[in-house]
Parts: structure tokens; C-alpha cells; sequence
């Protein structure tokens, strides 16, 4: 579970890349495309102009370089040239890249036009929870805290955070020990040591946590049709507590 210097050097580039793709999205106008157009354009920046791989594509049989996931659909949504993102929507692209050996790990929630003050408030939220899970990663600390630290925020703000998905580790494999879940105690679970890297994701949904698996054997979606939104970054324990290896560059500008 503990990187050596030299594989946190080849992680700190895979998450530079990952952190220029969601850059490059930032500046996409969304609505009327496709998921699957975003995918395709995702997958030609990754490829031609990065240099790398995209390291969902054809891993447990998924054909595509990202899940996008719309409004009720909490994770794994599966591109589509029929689903198109429309003004007030609110879509999450969870994408993966691997350069050198190493894989990266990110999602953000967008919200697309006008989006209705509940959804974006939502989406605000997750993004925080992701913070305040990342706010709790340093050596010494316990996994139990992040995901302590996400479902206190969650619910102080009204919202079910879902349990069936959670963060993990990453390094040359996508999913590694250990487990990151996005509820628990704080003081509970592994002691967290430098080197170690995983992700963090919290999912949160305006209603129930319950979910279902759609037919397709992917999309997983609210039980009660209600909104979910995530958000996720790779990141590693550092001597004095965590740096984010997918972190945006106007991300870093705002965190000073």
C-alpha cells in the first residue's frame, strides 16, 4: 500500500494529466452533447494529446473511457449517443488515465446551465464532503476518519451518503487495498502512513441511500429517482499530511 518515491514521482504525472483532462472540460459547453461525444473527446485528449492511456477502456469488460453518470445515476453510467446532456442537467464524469505504468483516478460533478438551486446546492455539498475527507488524511490519522469526517458533513446538510461504493487504493492496479469508505468512526481502521495512496469519492444523494444496478449491468441509479452527485481525487499521505495528485490547477489557486 506504500509507494516508494520514485512511484510517487510517475503518480504525481499521471494525476497532472488526469487533472488537464477535467481542465480541458471545464471549457467544453456541455449542453447538447452526447455522453458518448464527451467520451469520444475525452478519449482523443487523452490518447493524442496526452500521451497516455485511458485506463477504464476495456477493464472488467467496460467499453468506454469514462462512466458518465446524469442526474439520478449515482455511478458507472455507461456513454450513450442518445443521452444527451441538456440544460440543467447535473453529470458527473468519473476518468481514469495511466502513463507510465500508473493509474490516476477523478470525478467531478458538473452542472450544466441552469441548473435548479436544489441540484446545485447538492452538488455543492459533495464537493465539500470530499474536502472534509480529504481534510482528515496525514500520517498517523485512521482510514475511520475520512470517511467519518464525509458522512458527518453529508448529514449536517440533509444528505444520504451511498455505502455500496467507496474509495481505494491506486498505484499500477485501478483498485488496491485499502478500502476508503465514505461513513465509519473516526479513530477506527488502518493507521494512515506516508507514501500510502487511494482516493477519496463521496457520493451523496438528495433522498434515501438505497440504490439500484439498471438492467445493463452498470448504471447504478437512485432507488427514489432523487439526484446524486460524487466527486473524487487521487491523493497521497505526505510527512506533514496530504497532497492531492489530481488536483486542478484552479483548485490549488483556491485552496492558496
Amino acid at each position: 500500500m506504500v509507494k516508494t518515491p520514485d512511484e510517487l514521482a510517475l503518480m504525481r504525472e499521471s494525476g497532472r494529466l488526469l487533472a488537464a483532462v477535467f481542465e480541458m472540460l471545464d471549457h467544453q459547453p456541455l449542453a447538447g452533447l452526447s455522453t458518448l461525444a464527451v467520451n469520444d473527446l475525452v478519449e482523443r485528449y487523452i490518447t493524442v494529446d496526452l500521451q497516455a492511456r485511458p485506463a477504464s477502456k476495456g477493464q472488467y469488460g467496460f467499453q468506454h473511457v469514462l462512466n458518465s453518470s446524469r442526474n439520478e445515476v449515482v455511478c458507472h453510467g455507461v456513454p450513450d449517443a442518445a443521452e444527451i446532456i441538456g440544460d440543467g442537467d447535473i453529470v458527473n464524469f468519473d476518468i481514469t488515465l495511466e502513463k507510465n505504468g500508473f493509474i490516476a483516478d477523478s470525478s467531478k460533478t458538473y452542472a450544466v446551465g441552469a441548473v435548479a438551486p436544489a441540484a446545485r446546492r447538492l452538488v455543492q455539498v459533495a464537493q465539500a464532503a470530499m474536502w472534509k475527507g480529504i481534510g482528515a488524511v496525514r500520517p498517523g490519522a485512521r482510514l475511520g476518519d475520512i470517511g467519518a469526517a464525509i458522512e458527518r458533513h453529508a448529514k449536517k446538510h440533509g444528505y444520504a451518503v451511498v455505502r455500496e461504493f467507496c474509495g481505494h487504493g491506486i498505484g499500477r492496479e485501478m483498485h488496491e487495498e485499502p478500502q476508503v469508505l465514505n461513513f465509519g468512526r473516526s479513530g477506527t481502521g488502518p493507521v494512515l502512513r506516508e507514501g500510502m495512496v487511494f482516493t477519496v469519492e463521496p457520493m451523496l444523494n438528495q433522498g434515501s441511500r438505497r440504490v439500484d444496478t439498471r438492467d445493463d449491468g452498470w448504471t447504478v441509479v437512485t432507488q427514489d429517482g432523487k439526484l446524486s452527485a460524487q466527486f473524487e481525487h487521487t491523493v497521497a499521505v505526505n510527512a506533514t499530511g496530504v497532497e492531492v495528485l489530481t488536483l486542478q490547477r484552479a483548485e490549488g489557486a483556491a485552496l492558496g
